[in-house]
């Protein structure tokens, strides 16, 4: 059974309207040194070695920043990951503005999306699903919030954008079958995010 743990990265130090690409704040800090723990005894309650897994970051600050902290406490070395980046905004849409267009967003399907802002909505999510079903080792994917619902989307059969509300620095499980089929194995713990 091939398993992937999908991180989502901590608390960022800003939000979506006012940088590209914020680190951690000391929130988020703390929450990826806590997840990096729990991640630790989880593979040692599984008798697995960091040689046995994956590890993989989106190329985005936030997630490579919580993605440090495991690599700090394992030992191991994540690669960078492009198809697990952070959803885009569409072009023509200000700094200011980007917060608003997530939000409508996020209230809808990724049908109504692509509808609406175009196709390049339906690459990301593709690329996305593609790279999950290629894994063929246990992987810990460190990565973003619309990213882990288009996954969580994928293996449940829901075109929904927002299915869950993971919270920061949580583990959500998929499974992947030996045809590259997705299940959700595990949700990882949800709270009320701001879209900021």
């Amino acid at each position: 059974m091939t398993l992937i743990h999908l991180v989502r990265h901590g608390h960022a130090a800003a939000g979506w309207d006012t940088s590209m690409d914020p680190p951690l704040d000391e929130l988020g800090r703390d929450q990826a040194a806590a997840t990096a723990a729990r991640l630790v005894v989880r593979l040692q309650e599984s008798k697995w070695s960091v040689g046995d897994l994956d590890v993989v970051t989106s190329p985005l600050l936030r997630c490579r920043e919580t993605a440090a902290e495991f690599e700090r406490v394992s030992g191991c070395t994540a690669s960078i990951e492009p198809r697990i980046a952070e959803i885009p905004s569409p072009s023509g849409v200000e700094l200011s503005q980007r917060s608003e267009w997530l939000r409508r967003a996020m209230q809808g399907t990724w049908r109504e999306l692509i509808d609406r802002d175009g196709t390049e909505y339906a690459t990301f999510r593709a690329a996305l699903v593609a790279w999950a079903g290629e894994i063929r080792r246990d992987t810990i994917a460190f990565t973003h919030f619309v990213a882990i619902n288009a996954l969580i989307g994928a293996a449940t059969s829901d075109d929904r954008v927002l299915v869950r509300s993971v919270d920061n620095a949580s583990v959500t499980t998929l499974h992947v079958d030996v045809s590259g089929r997705l299940s959700l194995f595990e949700g990882g713990a949800e709270a009320n995010t701001d879209i900021r």
